[in-house]
């Protein structure tokens, strides 16, 4: 064996052969897989193998598409065959919400390219005369769903890598993994030792143990999971080579498909199962588990009521088997932050319709420095320390249990919660705070009257919040509001070269001591990474504040760049947290709270300086998300409790009112502000979002080749502001926006601007498009709205109040 290569890869189910597939093909041929025991070992040989492209989000979405039309290729390459049955597949809604949820699904395939399409539910019948017709209201076809055979993918997989220069050992355990100084690992199997500059974790059911060897702790879970095969039915033995469609049933939580001349019926339980909870066992490969029929007896008996042949036929197998899921369902790949060439492809649950696509983004992140989409749904830095293995099960159970539920946009799921919460939690939510989760930590939605009066239904339309948002709009825009904003990072840089480093590392002009700039943060490809405000509180002394979701993928950025020494670098997102004041009357409320002159002439917009504010220790910036005239005060967390009661005592008579993370949401679409992962993220560059307009030309930094190449061809599609023509329901992200029958782009972000009374969507279209006036129509649940792009924002068009 090898003692040197640049890539090793711990795992040989469907996710490693994948990875070890697309580094060879693009050219890295000293790259080798181990699998501890045979190829497909784990989960992989016993999947159910059917496939499917929708997901919700639209880059995996793509993902799975790509997934389904590469195996063709790599069963030319392998010669292998991958048992592969293209008989196309339906996606079923027995009530009108599931209808409502295909109508979405559907305009996200508009502009995917996905070529899914609505047919009667007669159609389906006829498609596959086993299901009951009457059971349905509505069916959406995709000509590539259909299944594969699970080792034959594997296999086609590894042996078409080796066509192209990569390696595999099997029976070759990992037994410890050792970093060397120089960043490269030493991987150690009883077979003998290599030394990889990079390892992959795709490690499947031990994905947990294998991280373990390096020192960290991944929030996945391998769940228990049924599905049954009948004998055969005569139905299908009657229609001979002609083969069935796949289907999934929502309501039912279930899929099924044709195998051989009987049907495969999988279902997820309403109450998860997860297994081997405190680690997979070293000698667990080719077993299955014992099954358990009663926790699926309720799904079954709806599926023999929905296609009524099954309940008639004889059960030949009854499957289950562990896979491993991840918190919110979607794959965790990527590198590790805060270790250095350690990268991970775990917790792919979906593994036939993912594998091929997280084989390519883990080769082209591995061999460009950056896929070619954004993967951010997938990023293993979407979970930072929060995200213990115990929480980590609490949350992989219950995505298991909603695998084909539908979360709707005003909804938050109730598990895992207060994983992490700030000193004001208890007296928000006494005051009426509804709470939303985010990197592990609550923030306020949106406030009711009180804890009795703090729930919604779970909706497409305008939520039961829709009028409580609007009052805290209100309160904002004509007296003062007060938000938590813990919810941010907040990134500190200090001691010699931080300034150059940042120059070189920010796009954007860096501001002088005691101001504030917006930059974006570029790749080397010139898309976007990050959209900033980077403060000057001393020599040499930087914060940068930003998304908070995204604070463990910038800190995996900046330790990337950051120079040998001179640099020190700190995430301090859970070291400051603080309340933002917003509203005409801020600066009169601010006032009582210091000693010092606040003043427009003594306080300028993007002013930052230390400050005691209520008689703590504070940093006190002028800047807001809002528009108006606004404050946000950072404080360490032990002062947050003693600022808020002086803020609420300070600010009774000038009509304060604490108002959420909606209002703030409804507040910027008003002033034409994007917000990160959803307008702003690596799908884009800083001309198609309009963030070009903060970078500084006259220097270097990363990405500016990219970026002057597009600035002198000009973009292909621009971030626009559209106003739509709707009465009682919003956008909220990835609705096609249409001209005629053509889907032109795509809705990013919306909603409801209170204060001006509208319905406001981004999106990108065409450049030729992008002009104010435009009319295109964008489709929210099926029903195509007329929409008209603006020329400038809705509130404040010059920004004075701000500025006040």
């Amino acid at each position: 064996m090898e003692t040197h290569a640049k890539v090793v890869i711990i795992g040989g189910g469907v996710v490693g052969c994948s990875i070890l597939f697309h580094l060879a093909k693009f050219g890295w041929k000293d790259v080798i897989l181990l699998e501890r025991s045979e190829l497909t070992s784990g989960s992989s040989w016993h999947a159910a193998g059917q496939i499917h492209t929708i997901s919700s989000d639209p880059n995996i979405s793509r993902l799975q598409g790509y997934t389904i039309n590469l195996y063709k290729e790599i069963e030319a390459t392998s010669g292998h065959s991958v048992g592969m049955h293209s008989t196309g597949g339906f996606y079923l809604a027995s009530n009108q919400t599931w209808y409502d949820y295909l109508k979405r699904e559907r305009s996200k395939a508009r502009y995917m390219g996905l070529d899914q399409e609505f047919i009667s539910v007669e159609e389906a019948a006829r498609r596959h005369p086993l299901i009951d017709p009457s059971r349905y209201i509505a069916a959406l076809w995709d000509p590539l769903d259909g299944d594969i055979d699970p080792s034959g993918v594997c296999y086609a997989y590894a042996k078409a890598a080796k066509v192209h220069g990569g390696k595999y050992y099997t029976h070759t355990p990992v037994v410890e993994t050792k970093q060397r100084p120089d960043g490269s690992w030493d991987v150690v199997t009883p077979n003998g030792t290599i030394n990889a500059e990079m390892i992959v974790n795709a490690g499947g059911l031990w994905a947990r143990e294998v991280g373990h060897l390096a020192g960290i702790h991944l929030p996945v879970q391998p769940m228990e999971h049924h599905y049954l095969i009948t004998e055969a039915i005569p139905e299908i033995v009657e229609r001979g080579e002609e083969r069935l469609p796949a289907g999934i049933d929502y309501e039912g939580n279930m899929y099924f498909r044709q195998e051989r001349q009987g049907m495969l019926l999988g279902t997820y339980e309403p109450r998860a199962t997860p297994w081997s909870v405190k680690g997979t066992p070293q000698d667990f490969g080719h077993e299955l588990l014992e099954p358990k029929l009663d926790n699926i007896a309720e799904r079954l008996e709806l599926g023999f009521q929905r296609i009524p042949a099954l309940g008639r036929a004889g059960i030949k197998n009854v499957i289950n088997g562990p896979f491993t899921f991840g918190p919110d369902g979607n794959p965790m790949i990527g590198p590790v932050p805060g270790l250095r060439n350690y990268w991970v492809a775990v917790g792919v649950m979906a593994g036939f319709c993912q594998g091929g696509g997280v084989g390519l983004c883990m080769a082209e992140w591995m061999m460009d420095g950056e896929p070619s989409i954004d993967v951010w749904a997938m990023d293993v830095a979407r979970f930072g320390n929060f995200a213990t293995p115990e929480w980590g099960t609490i949350k992989s159970s219950e995505n298991y249990e909603r695998r084909f539920v539908m979360t709707f946009p005003n909804e938050t799921l109730p598990k895992g919660r207060r994983q992490k919460t700030t000193a004001l939690y208890d007296r928000l939510t006494a005051k009426g705070a509804v709470w939303g989760q985010g990197f592990g930590l609550e923030h306020a939605l949106w406030f009711a009257d009180g804890p009795a009066d703090a729930h919604e239904a779970p909706t497409f339309n305008r939520p039961r919040a829709h009028e409580y948002v609007a009052r805290e709009v209100k309160a904002v825009r004509e007296a003062v509001g007060a938000i938590e904003i813990a919810n941010f990072a907040k990134h500190e840089f200090k001691g010699p070269g931080a300034r150059a480093f940042l120059d070189h590392v920010l796009a954007g002009r860096l501001p002088k001591q005691g101001r504030m700039s917006l930059t974006p943060m570029l790749t080397p490809k010139g898309k976007l990474y990050g959209d900033l405000t980077v403060a000057c509180l001393g020599d040499e002394h930087f914060m940068l504040f930003g998304s908070g979701a995204m604070q463990e993928a910038h800190r995996r950025w900046f330790e990337k760049h950051l120079p040998a020494k001179g640099v020190a670098y700190r995430n301090m997102s859970d070291e400051l947290h603080g309340i933002a004041l917003s509203g005409p009357r801020s600066r009169e409320l601010l006032a009582r709270l210091v000693r010092e002159d606040v003043s427009n002439a003594a306080l300028k917009f993007l002013d930052i300086r230390r400050a005691f504010v209520a008689g703590v220790p504070a940093i006190l910036a002028r800047v807001s998300f809002s528009g108006e005239l606004g404050y946000e005060i950072y404080v360490a967390p032990p002062y947050q409790l003693r600022l808020a009661e002086a803020i609420e005592e300070a600010g009774k008579d000038l009509g304060l009112r604490w108002y959420g993370a909606r209002a703030l949401m409804s507040l910027r679409l008003e002033k034409n502000w994007g917000v990160w992962t959803l307008d702003y993220r690596p799908d884009f560059t800083a001309a198609e979002s309009g963030l070009d307009a903060f970078i500084n030309w006259d220097k270097d930094f990363i990405g500016k080749e990219a970026a002057l190449a597009q600035k002198a061809k000009g973009p292909a599609k621009k971030l626009v502001t559209m106003v739509v023509a709707t009465k009682d329901i919003d956008v909220t992200n990835d609705e096609a926006v249409m001209v005629g029958d053509k889907a032109v782009g795509y809705v990013s972000s919306g909603g409801y601007a209170h204060s001006v009374g509208k319905s406001v969507a981004f999106g990108y279209v065409p450049m030729e498009l992008a002009k104010a006036g435009t009319k295109v129509e964008i489709e929210i649940n099926g029903t195509r709205f007329p929409a008209e792009i603006l020329g400038a924002p809705l509130y404040d068009p010059n920004g004075g109040k701000m500025r006040a």
